[in-house]
């Protein structure tokens, strides 16, 4: 029986669903597949140590690494190769050992925009504002660009990185395509957008509440979360309840997992029935 060893680097990550819903998948396979969990937080290690916990995951024989929050960009330069997606976004979620080379992808983006186009198919995409630009930041503004959106305003508490964000996307879609704003604009930026996306950690178990004042919520508004733990957030829950679309994080968990699964075994996942396991998982 083929063997794989897989783990998840990142703070905080007691919650993920990613071991059972890797294991799951790889039993209909016939493969032997351990996935184990790997939290600096736990630990005591801040997010520079991805490095050095990657190349001790090589040494000791593992197939290969998701990384989360907070490493997706200071694992890179301890790698030895990029794949197009992850150099063009700046951030790594999937890294892969190919002999003595460590190779990193990134399965956010196409995770995002699976997600997107299967449940929220004909909606509107002139104008999104985005919360947060940090490395799944990158992963979601990439992805909505890709998918047609005519501008992405970012908005993060760190102006810098959405700036920096908004720069790079510019320059790869075109000027005026992504750009930067202060939370101050909120107001303004919403009552002419056609959706809001939260990639920023609040609305998780451990960072409970809403990413911006309710206020701020019209019905005329689509609202995605990439947040999954729960799947139900205080800000999809809001949103829902004065009559907006909504898309919950759970389905770009399962198509970036099902991308990474791919990458670590070679072996095309069912992405219905991963997300047949989401279902299970949240519920139990």
């Amino acid at each position: 029986m083929t063997s794989f060893l897989v783990g998840l680097i990142g703070a905080g990550i007691g919650p993920s669903l990613s071991p059972p819903l890797h294991e799951r998948e790889a039993g209909f396979h016939g493969l032997r597949y351990i996935y184990r969990l790997i939290d600096i937080a736990e630990l005591g290690l801040p997010a520079e140590a991805a490095g050095d916990l990657v190349t001790t995951a090589r040494r000791f024989g593992f197939t290969g690494l998701n990384i989360t929050h907070p490493c997706k960009q200071t694992v890179i330069e301890h790698l030895d190769e990029l794949s197009p997606d992850a150099e063009k976004l700046g951030a790594v979620n999937t890294v892969v050992f190919d002999g003595d080379r460590a190779v990193g992808h990134n399965t956010d983006w196409t995770g995002f925009a699976e997600s997107f186009a299967r449940g929220l198919p004909d909606a509107a995409t002139r104008r999104v504002v985005q919360l947060g630009a940090g490395g799944a930041g990158s992963a979601v503004a990439h992805a909505l660009l890709t998918l047609g959106a005519d501008r992405v305003t970012l908005v993060d508490v760190q102006q810098d990185r959405a700036v920096e964000l908004a720069v790079k996307l510019a320059r790869r879609f075109g000027t005026g395509r992504a750009v930067a704003a202060t939370a101050d604009r909120l107001p303004a930026l919403l009552a002419g957008a056609d959706g809001l996306v939260n990639v920023t950690p609040t609305g998780m178990a451990a960072h409970p509440g809403l990413p911006l004042p309710a206020e701020l919520l019209t019905p005329d508004l689509w609202v995605a979360d990439v947040v999954y733990r729960p799947l139900e957030t205080a800000l999809l829950r809001q949103a829902r309840a004065i009559g907006c679309r909504t898309l919950h994080g759970g389905g770009m968990v399962v198509f970036q997992a099902a991308h990474a699964f791919r990458l670590f075994t070679g072996r095309e996942p069912d992405a219905e029935r991963m997300l047949a396991h989401m279902t299970d998982l949240v519920a139990a």
